[in-house]
Parts: structure tokens; C-alpha cells; sequence
């Protein structure tokens, strides 16, 4: 959230003083009226409906529609926020995702960076089911297009996290519609790449996206996902 600057001049002209029989106009009063400092404090919320929840190439909720929401709140360029999702891991008791996360992101010579630490958590499991990982972002605008990448480190936990990294990039289309394409490689678990096409509409983002997953573990399945999300931001 941010105040908006207000600016306001009053100018009063009087003209009650006489002499000799002359009205004579006394000089103008200027008042200026008290002006709201912008507030460097930010808050934001979002919500997202989507036919699956996919991480990573991975889907999250068995195939089937997922609730998202979250809260951000930022203050120069340092942030804190959380975010939830529905999820289904087959015969676990696991049926919510809560995230929470912090950290810091600018610009140096256009380049922009991110950098902060995220917790995984899954409060209807014991805590070996939680995981966390810092990560180091960077991004650059040309105007119509834009690119990114992004460097997740697997932190010391319960469970036998790896890194992580993604490279990707979006394009301006006519009529407002934006083309997306990413890849990435998590480290002994396997590899994936996502291409979406989305446009916003009033306060509202639809997209449509096609991700696959190749698997390094013999553990693990591929797989590969048609995804219809709307989300919107407030």
C-alpha cells in the first residue's frame, strides 16, 4: 500500500485595510497545506485458482485444482512474506503447503537481484517433511523482453534436499498476451521446462501452460502437464 503525494497552495487576497478613502489590497497570503510524506511500507495479496498445482515439473496435488493464496509486505526493497496452497501426496497426511519467506531485492545498472531464504513447511506432518533453501535471483528488462534466472541452495535439514536453478524469459505479444518459457535442473532429481502464454484482464491474469518433467531418480515418474490458472493481485 502507498500514500500518494499531495500538494495544495491557498492564496488568500484581503482587502480590508483604508486610507485617504482608498482601499488599498494588502499583499496575498500564501498557507500551504501539510504535505503527506509517501510511505515506503508496501502490502500486497494475491489469490490464484489453478486445474493443478505443479512445482518444479512436479504436480503437487495429484492432478487436481488447487486453492492458492498468499500476503506479501515489503519496506525498501526488503520483504517478508507467506503463501498456501492445497496439496496431495497420495497415502501421506500432507494436504497444505505453507511457505514463508524473506529477503532483499534492487537494482544495480538495471540488472535486478533477489536474494532471500524460503521454508517449506507441512503442518499436518511431522516436521521431517519440511525443508528450506536460500536462493539468489537476477533478472533483466529490454522493454519487450525480459530475462531471469535464479540459484535455489539446498539448506541443511530433514529431508535430502539439492539445488536448484532455472534460466528463463518472457515476451511482449500484440493484444496484450505474454509468451513464457523456462527451464530447470534440480540436482539428482531431474530436469524441466515450462512455456505458458497468459493476458491480463482488469484486475485478473489468465494463463494457459505446458510443463515437463524428465526424472534423474529411478524413484521418481516423468511427467507432463496442461495447466489453466486465474490469479489476480490486490
Amino acid at each position: 500500500m502507498k500514500f500518494t503525494k499531495l500538494s495544495l497552495v491557498a492564496v488568500l487576497a484581503v482587502s480590508s485595510a483604508f486610507a485617504g478613502g482608498d482601499i488599498a489590497p494588502a499583499e496575498p497570503v500564501v498557507v500551504e497545506a501539510p504535505v503527506a510524506v509517501e510511505s515506503a511500507f508496501e502490502a500486497s495479496a494475491n489469490l490464484a485458482i489453478t486445474s493443478n498445482y505443479v512445482w518444479r515439473g512436479m504436480t503437487q496435488s495429484a492432478n487436481s485444482p488447487a486453492v492458492q493464496g498468499g500476503i506479501d509486505l515489503g519496506y525498501k526493497g526488503f520483504y517478508l512474506g507467506t503463501w498456501g496452497s492445497n496439496i496431495e501426496f497420495g497415502d501421506t497426511a500432507n494436504n497444505l503447503e505453507a511457505d514463508f519467506y524473506g529477503g532483499y531485492k534492487n537494482e544495480i545498472a538495471g540488472i535486478a537481484f533477489d536474494i532471500g531464504y524460503i521454508y517449506y513447511a507441512y503442518p499436518n506432518e511431522s516436521d521431517a517433511f519440511n525443508f528450506d533453501e536460500l536462493y539468489v535471483g537476477l533478472g533483466y528488462d529490454f522493454g519487450m523482453v525480459g530475462i531471469n534466472g535464479k540459484y535455489s541452495f539446498a539448506v541443511d535439514s530433514n529431508v535430502d534436499t539439492t539445488d536448484y536453478w532455472e534460466v528463463g524469459g518472457d515476451i511482449e505479444l500484440p493484444m496484450e498476451f505474454t509468451l513464457a518459457a523456462s527451464y530447470g535442473d534440480y540436482d539428482k532429481v531431474g530436469t524441466n521446462y515450462l512455456v505458458s502464454l497468459s493476458k491480463s484482464w482488469g484486475k485478473f491474469e489468465f494463463s494457459v501452460a505446458y510443463t515437463d518433467f524428465s526424472s534423474d531418480a529411478s524413484s521418481i515418474y516423468d511427467e507432463d502437464h496442461i495447466i489453466g490458472t486465474v490469479s489476480t493481485s490486490f
